[in-house]
């Protein structure tokens, strides 16, 4: 028989739906995230020291923590010391962790998508203490992508010595990371985005809250560490801002971008060097030091962190030898290097190389402000190389606090974004990803499943069988030639709906069961004796998404549709082939080009006749 035909109208509210889905644990993610979070600002502070002690000891041959030029007047130092910085990188990585190889921000991501956001504990001591030799030895590397690890490290550390899911875990792994980068730059704000735009994958209040609450417990902890000065501070000036400088903005973006593809090609054509040379990849770390070494004797101001040098760009004080020889020198060392496996971050060499770009474009394009155009070129490098937009704009404006120039920084980094998405299919910090074999989306959208609900895709016409009925005589009526319309229903259904003599839902069977019943045909019994008693059921009111994440859970196909006041009623049913009619929808609205609205079409008078 088939069940009654369900009587609701289209406009049924889902009341137990919502803008979000959240819940009260979210507090308790939340209060650990103050922990990871100050934690993470004293991991910021101690590498930072971490890497003054190692620069003065490297270069200066003094014990001093405070943050200085890797330099030296001595040629032999200069070439010598990233080759000895390197090899003990190397060192640490075969014989500590593999994982300290790197700048960081791609083992986060490794770790999330598939190590289930587990950090091992020794990586957060030896990360930083590798980073620390690599840039204290000269290496043109920033301090971010280590202390994500790092903080990272922390945050998934205590997650791991918790009852959590995994998804816990990367949360607080997240807030570790973007805690630790808010407390290096005094940049919550663009903490908080790069871990939207690059780390999270989902944009979700129990992530958001947990996160936020790290960066902002770590900036604080910072505050009294370091203070909270911007890093790169610029005086305030007024800014000469016209159309002609806007469009300007995105040539320089698109320039920008250029330079961001050229500088990410160039790092993994080194990897793929490297890779071919026939030594251990224990001494590549100290084959780069020595292409560092060489760079520094023609451009020494390129060692290093550089945070001297870029506020110098920033301000408008660097000299044309200085931007020429860290456009270039920093551009090939950085690259090179980096591709040899040492330890060592991206942000900051970025920055370099990008408000270097923009201070020589200043010498072509109208005066703006000082240092106007090296901060466009800044963040248009920024949007290219990281492929995160909104992080390289809102990054710029903290680290200067130049909020005047927002909109020319949006343009610019919109543009070196939008080229290098073009161009490139990864980034410098996906790439590694996808050549040890894994995939990474960065497009996010509203999953087609979640706006759709069971009533609008289940079968509402379905064929039943009653509970006590002779197993025999359903069995002989299934395989009957007689019935082949009732059998190219069933055979297209495959679950049947058990019914008592009330037409209430007691149980399933599935075309399996009643093959496997005509095969091996009963002496008696009823069609009670094969059905599944409770199975798994849909409402009509639920999104396509959770009748699908039980499908999952269940490892079912199908499932009945029941009334939600009366889980006895029978609605109909659902299978996987209706839940994916949802994702035809999407595929639809994306790749089917129509035109909705056409002009009018002038009407034309009638030809007068001719008289004749």
């Amino acid at each position: 028989m088939a069940a009654p035909r369900p009587e609701h109208t289209t406009a049924t509210r889902a009341n137990h739906l919502g803008d979000f889905t959240v819940g009260r644990r979210v507090l308790l993610l939340v209060g650990l995230a103050v922990v990871i979070g100050a934690v993470s600002a004293v991991v910021a502070f101690a590498l930072l020291r971490l890497i003054g002690l190692a620069t003065n000891l490297f270069f200066h041959f003094r014990v001093d923590t405070a943050l200085t030029a890797p330099d030296s007047p001595h040629r032999l130092v200069i070439l010598g010391v990233p080759v000895l910085g390197g090899l003990i990188v190397g060192l640490l990585a075969r014989f500590g962790s593999e994982k300290i190889r790197g700048h960081g921000m791609p083992e986060a991501i490794e770790s999330i998508l598939t190590g289930g956001s587990r950090v091992q504990p020794r990586v957060a001591i030896l990360k930083p203490l590798s980073a620390a030799i690599s840039i204290g030895s000269g290496g043109p590397f920033g301090a971010e992508g280590p202390i994500i690890m790092t903080g990272g490290a922390v945050g998934s550390v205590l997650a791991q010595h918790l009852k959590l899911t995994a998804d816990e875990r990367k949360i607080l792994l997240v807030a570790g990371a973007a805690g630790g980068m808010a407390a290096t730059f005094n940049a919550p704000l663009a903490a908080v985005l790069l871990a939207v735009e690059l780390l999270l994958f989902e944009w979700r209040p129990r992530s958001f809250l947990p996160v936020a609450t790290g960066v902002a417990t770590a900036t604080v902890t910072r505050y009294g560490l370091l203070g909270s000065a911007p890093i790169f501070g610029v005086p305030a000036v007024h800014l000469h801002l016209d159309p002609g400088v806007y469009l300007l903005c995105v040539v320089a973006g698109c320039v920008g971008g250029v330079l961001a593809v050229l500088a990410t090609n160039l790092v993994y054509l080194a990897e793929d060097l490297f890779a071919k040379l026939p030594v251990h990849w224990m001494w590549w770390p100290a084959i780069g030091g020595l292409l560092i070494g060489i760079g520094g004797l023609i451009q020494p101001r390129a060692l290093g962190v550089g945070y001297d040098v870029i506020r110098d760009l920033l301000t408008g004080h660097a000299g044309l030898s200085l931007i020429v020889g860290i456009l270039v020198v920093k551009t090939l060392i950085w690259g090179l290097s980096l591709g040899s496996g040492t330890s060592g971050g991206v942000l900051a060499p970025v920055f370099m190389i990008g408000g270097a770009l923009g201070a020589l474009e200043a010498r072509v394009f109208p005066q703006v402000g000082p240092g106007f155009w090296a901060l466009v070129g800044l963040a248009a490098v920024v949007g290219g190389v990281m492929r995160s937009p909104l992080t390289g704009v809102v990054f710029s404006l903290e680290l200067t606090h130049e909020w005047s120039a927002l909109l020319p920084l949006a343009i610019a980094a919109t543009a070196g974004y939008g080229l290098s998405a073009l161009v490139l299919k990864r980034s410098v910090l996906t790439e590694k990803i996808a050549r040890r074999g894994h995939h990474l989306t960065r497009e996010y959208s509203i999953d087609p499943l979640e706006i759709m609900f069971i009533r609008e895709v289940m079968s509402s016409e379905v064929v039943t069988l009653r509970a006590d009925s002779p197993l025999a005589a359903v069995t002989a009526t299934f395989l009957s030639p007689e019935h082949v319309q009732v059998r190219d229903r069933q055979h297209r259904q495959r679950l049947y709906p058990v019914l008592d003599t009330e037409d209430r839902l007691v149980g399933v069977a599935t075309r399996r069961d009643l093959l496997d019943a005509a095969l091996n045909p009963p002496q008696s019994g009823t069609v009670r004796d094969i059905m599944v008693a409770d199975p798994v059921v849909a409402l009509p009111d639920e999104t396509l998404r959770e009748v699908a994440n039980r499908l999952a859970t269940s490892g079912v196909t199908r499932i009945p549709v029941v009334d939600r006041t009366d889980a006895s009623r029978l609605l109909g049913v659902v299978s996987v082939g209706q839940l994916l009619r949802a994702r035809l929808v999407d595929v639809r609205e994306d790749q089917h080009s129509e035109r909705i609205l056409r002009l009018p079409r002038r009407r034309t008078a009638p030809a007068e006749p001719v008289a004749g």
